[in-house]
């Protein structure tokens, strides 16, 4: 790998499944995350997706290129446009740094709103 490189875009579905299992999954019982009309009650179109989906969300794609060997050493990640159900978030990456056995990489994950989640993920590939 080299500094520039890109990764192959993800698309993932976002799901009402998704969004509700992932919440479930990561223990957050948050009504926006599986209740739509509490949701709503609370200015929300619908429930959407918690930061803990999309942090596994961006950890597989990370480990899904750099493969089985590769652990992530560090995930930094900022939420912005919310992913709702219906919607599709497609995950890019460029190699922003690269060591002997690390690699850095710079994540987006735009929705129909715009960028669900950015960030920067550090992973170890050893040799």
């Amino acid at each position: 790998m080299n500094v520039g490189d890109t990764l192959p875009p993800l698309e993932i579905p976002v799901t009402r499944t998704l969004i509700v299992a992932g919440a479930i999954a990561s223990r957050d019982y948050q009504d926006v995350h599986h209740d739509a009309a509490l949701a709503q009650e609370k200015g929300s179109p619908d429930v959407f997706m918690n930061i803990l989906t999309t942090n596994g969300l961006v950890g597989r794609y990370i480990t899904d290129h750099l493969g089985p060997r590769a652990v992530l050493r560090k995930v930094a990640i900022r939420l912005g446009a919310p992913n709702y159900p219906g919607d599709t978030m497609t995950l890019t990456g460029t190699v922003t740094a690269v060591s002997a056995t690390t690699v850095e990489i710079r994540v987006v994950g735009a929705n129909g709103l715009g960028h669900h989640v950015s960030g920067t993920v550090t992973a170890e590939v050893p040799a």
